[in-house]
């Protein structure tokens, strides 16, 4: 079979960056064809600089990045430094990028890669807010047809909130975007906290990463190392979530996650529950289901599958 061709539409973020590393530790499987960068965990200057450093680490300078949207549609911008660090990716002293930020804006990449792509045949992954994926779908509508599936991390239901109460940090820093990416009628799958924070980097986990021996398994166990104090400090758990990897090792191993297709919508109105994914996860309404939520995995095969990918580069 030949590769699944995919977009990577991130905000790096110490987890997005090791979703990209396990991409591009996959070329017979998986064919980036971009990177998409949003504001999001960290100013757009700094997700595009920091989307770079990682294609360069993984000695990847060939990947084409492109800077996106600097703000959401309609909501000023929250950041999540006091988790990632001040330049998003703290933890591993990478040097400053060389390789250049495309000309074309995300929004038109995205655009222009669906429509000259046979329909069907590009999957859209976004890893951070869906400022871009929101605008590309307002601005050519069309392109929903297009798309083989948009397999994204966001949102929540029985972990609800890690930026507020009711929200995940993804949707609730645009959340009418996410909206209508909910809305387009595009086949999605969720990766929620429900499952990511199944994802969790034990000390023996890391350890792994770092017995790898390479630039990418040392660089991978720095960032894991900053990552997680934040969350142990928070969850009490015995390691970090790895978010953001989870939509690529679906892309790769589909079988070691589960869930339920069932309806999925967005908090708009109410400020008190901004951005929650209201997921009807017990069937209880007559709407529509329109995306698989995934609300579990098989951890040890997951890192089982990042640590031999991560390997590779």
């Amino acid at each position: 079979m030949s590769a699944r061709k995919i977009i990577i539409d991130t905000d790096p973020g110490q987890d997005d960056a090791v979703a990209i590393l396990l991409a591009l530790g996959c070329p017979d499987e998986i064919d980036v064809l971009g990177i998409t960068c949003v504001a999001g965990n960290v100013p757009l200057d700094l997700t595009t600089r920091n989307a770079r450093m990682v294609c360069e680490l993984a000695e990847r300078r060939d990947i084409k990045v492109y800077a996106g949207c600097d703000r959401p549609l309609n909501r000023a911008l929250v950041t999540a430094e006091h988790v990632h660090g001040k330049t998003g990716l703290d933890g591993p002293d990478l040097p400053e990028p060389t390789m250049p930020v495309e000309d074309m804006h995300a929004v038109d990449f995205i655009i222009e890669t669906l429509r000259q792509e046979p329909a069907g045949s590009v999957t859209v992954v976004p890893i951070g807010p869906l400022t871009n994926i929101a605008t590309a779908l307002h601005k050519a509508p069309e392109i929903v047809r297009k798309v083989r599936e948009i397999v994204l991390m966001g949102g929540a239901y029985f972990e609800v909130g890690n930026i507020t109460p009711a929200a995940e940090f993804n949707i609730h820093v645009d959340p009418q975007a996410a909206d209508v990416v909910f809305s387009a009628g595009a086949p999605i799958v969720v990766m929620p906290l429900d499952v990511t924070h199944k994802a969790l980097v034990t000390r023996a986990r890391n350890d792994a990463f770092r017995s790898i021996g390479n630039r990418v398994g040392t660089a991978v166990a720095e960032m894991t190392d900053f990552f997680e104090r934040y969350d142990r400090e928070k969850y009490g758990s015995e390691g970090a979530p790895l978010h953001d990897p989870c939509t690529v090792a679906y892309l790769i191993r589909p079988k070691l996650f589960s869930g339920r297709h069932i309806n999925v919508e967005i908090e708009t109105q109410s400020e008190l529950t901004m951005g929650m994914t209201v997921a009807d996860w017990w069937g209880v309404t007559d709407r529509t289901p329109n995306a698989l939520f995934i609300g579990d995995l098989d951890a040890d095969g997951f890192f089982d599958l990042l640590t031999e990918r991560l390997a590779r580069l």
